[in-house]
């Protein structure tokens, strides 16, 4: 009788074991949201590979410090070259608070530690420290023009701004006016570019004219386009961030 009961609470020991379900493997995917341009994202990462925290960074260097990244009045008009001039100090000022406020971010995010993603950082951050530059030294040169001598883009610059700086402001009207007979090629009504330069051309304030596009598009598309990364490679950057979550969906607005 002993061995029969013994027999049976081996054999309900054994049931209750068979029966009960293996415990499930702990999936290392983990769920992340993003928003590119036009399009919320939801896809899964490996959690055995990256962090979230790795992630949000190359996330905000690719959507957040992408692009212009300093709010500055831009100067396009008479009323905008003098309010520059009269209120330099407080332009100045406030270019610094942005500055300092947005490089505390930029400069404690955390990436992913791949070559791709530090590369992508080092980049963000030269061209951050670059776009501050430039917005401070075109401040300063609306309201002396001579500043730009000293200028961090001089090399890759120098017919720019050695007719801006020119105590001869015959040169800097003739850079002026082939700087504008060039742009105008390219535009959907020429004659009218030349046109309009030609009354500024006329007008008593025409240095001051000579000076909004010679400082805030000549000189800053090129010193500009010095630093920014070239598109291809942008483009390539956003599809290796995508390529870091599976089971990838989108919802897009329609454009």
């Amino acid at each position: 009788m002993k061995k029969m009961m013994v027999g049976l609470s081996l054999a309900l020991s054994v049931t209750t074991i068979c029966g009960q379900k293996a415990p499930a493997k702990n999936s290392s995917l983990t769920l992340y949201n993003y928003q590119t341009f036009n399009c919320d994202n939801k896809g899964y990462f490996d959690a055995t590979k990256y962090k979230k925290e790795e992630i949000d960074g190359v996330n905000k260097l690719l959507y957040q410090f992408n692009g212009v990244q300093f709010d500055i009045q831009p100067v396009f008009k008479l009323s905008n070259l003098e309010e520059i001039r009269k209120n330099k100090e407080e332009y100045l000022k406030q270019l610094e608070q942005q500055y300092q406020e947005k490089k505390k971010e930029l400069y404690s995010l955390e990436v992913i530690n791949l070559p791709m993603w530090k590369k992508l950082q080092q980049q963000t951050i030269e061209s951050f420290e670059n776009e501050y530059q430039l917005n401070k030294e075109e401040i300063l040169a609306y309201s002396d023009p001579t500043t730009l001598k000293d200028s961090k883009f001089y090399t890759s610059c120098r017919e720019h701004i050695d007719a801006i700086s020119s105590p001869d402001r015959e040169k800097m009207f003739a850079a002026w006016k082939s700087y504008i007979e060039l742009k105008s090629k390219s535009n959907a009504d020429p004659k009218g570019v030349l046109a309009r330069f030609n009354t500024k051309m006329n007008d008593p304030q025409k240095e001051d004219y000579a000076l909004i596009d010679m400082i805030g598009l000549s000189f800053h598309n090129c010193a500009n386009s010095s630093f920014r990364q070239k598109i291809d490679e942008e483009t390539n950057a956003y599809k290796d961030f995508d390529k870091i979550f599976t089971k990838l969906k989108r919802n897009c607005d329609e454009p």
